[in-house]
């Protein structure tokens, strides 16, 4: 879809958020809390974004991103190249991070730009009146967004914001919010990857069930090894054989062979990719998946990981 930046704003320090339209001013397709759309920048990448404005809302997308000079170029290009009046591609909503709103109380983790499509979830539960926390956890005041709409929302007394740089009762206490885990409780967390596997931690510490976290990352560590080779991958479909060197991806093979796997991310963060494996086992590599999911060995990413036996065959 074309989209056209109606108004570009800085929410904290590095941190902006972009109003996304329609170019034809209709109406945009409807979405759900912890939703995200695919951004095509200048240069040609694609890059995710949750959205973080409220579900009921049909004339706007919003989405906030941090301006991380290590990133891989996606966030320079939107701080730098998008501005108010720039036409953008984007895709239609996904939601690989969605709410069970079944729970019997929900607790949101956001650390930094994490807080996009967990605010997004804490207006969605406030509106139908479920029970839920909201624990926001920041460097400072001066690099957290949206601190205003949430100390003015509906839900300001479930909201509670926590600073590294700040005194010690600032600080987030794991054992304070993690623990009276209870069966039906749910925990979502989205942030920084040293953040959130610390959470995942300290909530199993604690008692929880693993079905009952959900995560969503925004990027994933490198994940090449020194001692990766080559292995093969056969589809089911047909018996074609193809060698996967140590040096390309099973999606980049497959693609030269004229098979094309779904992709988004290219990282094992989104799950666009996840395909049946029918035999062999995967090197898992992704973020994606559970740590259940991926002791089964039925299933993998292909964007990133790679075999520990000699084949696999795939469902394709």
């Amino acid at each position: 879809m074309k989209v056209i930046v109606t108004r570009k704003q800085m929410e904290a320090e590095a941190i902006a958020s972009f109003e996304l339209a329609a170019v034809d001013g209709a109406h945009l397709p409807p979405f759900s809390a912890g939703s995200h759309v695919d951004v095509r920048l200048p240069g040609g990448i694609t890059r995710q974004y949750s959205l973080c404005n409220s579900p009921d809302e049909t004339h706007r997308y919003l989405i906030a991103v941090l301006r991380d000079p290590q990133s891989r170029g996606g966030s320079l290009a939107m701080h730098d190249a998008v501005s108010e009046g720039s036409e953008l591609e984007i895709g239609e909503p996904r939601n690989l991070f969605p709410l069970a709103h079944e729970a019997k109380r929900t607790v949101l983790l956001a650390g930094g730009i994490g807080i996009t499509p967990v605010l997004c979830m804490a207006e969605r539960l406030a509106q139908i009146g479920a029970p839920f926390e909201l624990h926001y956890c920041s460097r400072s005041i001066e690099k957290t967004a949206f601190v205003q709409r949430i100390r003015s929302s509906s839900f300001s007394q479930n909201a509670h914001f926590y600073f590294d740089a700040g005194p010690e009762t600032e600080r987030f206490r794991a054992e304070k919010v993690l623990s009276g885990y209870s069966s039906g409780d749910h925990l979502y967390v989205c942030g920084p990857g040293g953040f959130m596997d610390f959470i995942l931690a300290s909530a199993k510490e604690h008692g929880w069930d693993e079905t009952s976290l959900h995560r969503e990352y925004f990027a994933a560590a490198p994940t090449a090894k020194e001692d990766d080779g080559s292995f093969e991958v056969q589809v089911s479909s047909t018996g074609m054989v193809l060698n996967v060197p140590a040096d390309r991806s099973i999606v980049d093979v497959l693609s030269d062979a004229g098979i094309a796997v779904p992709v988004s991310c290219e990282q094992g963060i989104c799950g666009t990719c996840v395909t049946r494996v029918i035999e062999g086992v995967p090197d898992h590599r992704d973020m994606f998946l559970t740590d259940a999911e991926h002791a089964r060995n039925d299933q993998f990413t292909p964007c990133c990981s790679r075999a520990c036996t000699p084949r696999l065959v795939l469902d394709l």
